[in-house]
């Protein structure tokens, strides 16, 4: 058997067992070796109910195996059978979560041919580089934000080898009757595909191996690469550097749209219209799976629908004592409220202990009673520091501040006279002079660059 164990040398081992052939092979395989390498040893059954009294007749059999081989059994019974096989993965995949909590790794008995199968299966279905991947030794697996390792000691054994050794041993085991139904995908690639290729080209299995572990390191460099290019500047979007190699591009773009955004349904045909974006005008959206894509100063930004609907109709996204941010304006804070008038005002001359660091400073004493803190609107003007009127548009212009931003970014008005752009300029009226008494106030706002 072509295990290599010594890197697990002094680890707590959990092994998923579901009581077939290969689960048992590696539960004996590893208890046989657990002292020669001072591993700690310990099992878990997944009960789903998928298959009704024969998943129970499963996990008994598991059960009575590990009492009378002294090995530590955790059992998990669905409490709802799941309906799909996803469903019961990702079921299965939280009980490994629980039980990595009390061990250094999850073991599961994936081999050679699994991962052939793998290979096969994904490439009929038209897949990039990434699904010929295939199943690696060890990975990290992420549920609800947290990560637990998975290894498979098995990986390079071939399906021959551990039958071999299940007889030389008379090693019990159940089996799974879905596994010889040929109306499953996988079981055809597992009954007929692949021991006709292992037939017409001898050692198959193994050399897709070798292909996958190639592919996978070809894979990682380009995700390397990819990951320099994505610019996260949350909640109002992701950004992606322009890149004219699209092999690139489009894992930077496939990244932000299903691992930061959760939209795994993305085609191809969505990516190269992402890729194309970078070329177009200034300005210039794509719509796609509740997500918008501009094309912004050489960059593509990629936003949530309804975060660039509440800046394009000047409305906030959220409440405004919580309000989100972007690279002009960081945190308001808890000096600003909403209303209008005198309680509006005192409440801003009321100042704050401490004078943030980069904070805008204004006299409070310069604020009319009929102030409030709003949003955009048409009509609105602004006297910039130093002097000089603009519509307040024509002043974003010069401010290079995108269009998509200028509605979301909160500002200090008197009607249409703007006082305060928050993170970014107070107006002249407003400016702190030798006149300026002790109500003089300070806006926490952030106004570093990307």
């Amino acid at each position: 058997m072509n295990v290599n164990l010594q890197k697990y040398t002094n680890l707590k081992i959990c092994v998923a067992v579901s009581g077939g052939r290969d689960s048992m092979a590696l539960l004996h395989y590893l208890n046989a070796h657990a002292a020669e390498y001072n591993i700690t040893l310990t099992a878990l059954n997944c009960d789903h109910g998928m298959r009704g009294e024969t998943s129970a007749r499963d996990s008994a059999f598991v059960a009575g195996y590990c009492e009378k081989a002294g090995i530590p059994l955790s059992s998990f019974v669905a409490g709802k059978k799941p309906t799909s096989e996803n469903d019961a993965r990702s079921w299965r995949f939280g009980c490994y979560l629980k039980e990595s909590q009390n061990c250094d790794c999850v073991a599961t008995a994936h081999h050679l041919n699994d991962n052939a199968e793998t290979v096969l299966f994904n490439l009929a279905r038209g897949t990039a580089l990434a699904g010929m991947e295939g199943i690696t030794d060890e990975d990290f697996s992420a549920l609800a934000g947290r990560p637990f390792k998975l290894i498979r000691p098995f990986i390079a054994c071939t399906r021959t080898e551990i039958d071999e050794y299940i007889e030389a041993n008379s090693i019990p085991y159940v089996d799974d009757e879905t596994n010889f139904k040929a109306d499953y995908t996988r079981n055809k690639i597992r009954h007929n595909v692949l021991p006709a290729l292992d037939e017409a080209v001898p050692g198959a299995a193994r050399a897709i191996y070798r292909f996958s572990r190639l592919a996978a390191e070809d894979e990682e460099y380009l995700r390397r690469k990819a990951d320099k290019l994505i610019l996260r500047r949350e909640p109002y979007g992701c950004y992606i550097l322009f890149c004219g190699e699209k092999v690139i591009f489009r894992r930077a773009a496939a990244k932000i749209v299903a691992a930061y955004y959760g939209r795994k349904d993305y085609t191809s045909e969505q990516l190269e219209h992402l890729f194309e974006l970078q070329f177009a005008e200034n300005g210039k959206k794509f719509e796609f799976l509740g997500l918008y894509a501009f094309h912004e100063d050489g960059r593509v930004c990629i936003t949530d629908k309804e975060v660039f609907s509440a800046a394009a109709d000047g409305r906030p996204y959220a409440d405004f004592l919580n309000l989100m941010t972007n690279k002009y304006c960081g945190q308001i804070a808890h000096i600003c409220r909403y209303g209008d008038g005198e309680d509006h005002l005192d409440a801003l001359r009321k100042g704050m202990p401490q004078v943030p660091f980069k904070a805008l400073r204004f006299d409070g004493g310069k604020v009319p009673a009929s102030s409030a803190v709003r949003f955009m609107r048409a009509g609105d003007k602004f006297t910039k520091f130093g002097g000089g009127t603009k519509n307040l548009g024509d002043w974003f212009t010069d401010k290079k501040i995108p269009v998509r931003l200028r509605g979301s970014i909160p500002l200090l008005a008197d009607g249409n006279d703007i006082l305060i752009v928050f993170g970014v300029e107070i107006s002249e009226k407003v400016k702190v002079d030798k006149d300026t008494k002790d109500d003089m106030c300070a806006i926490a706002a952030d106004y570093g660059k990307i």
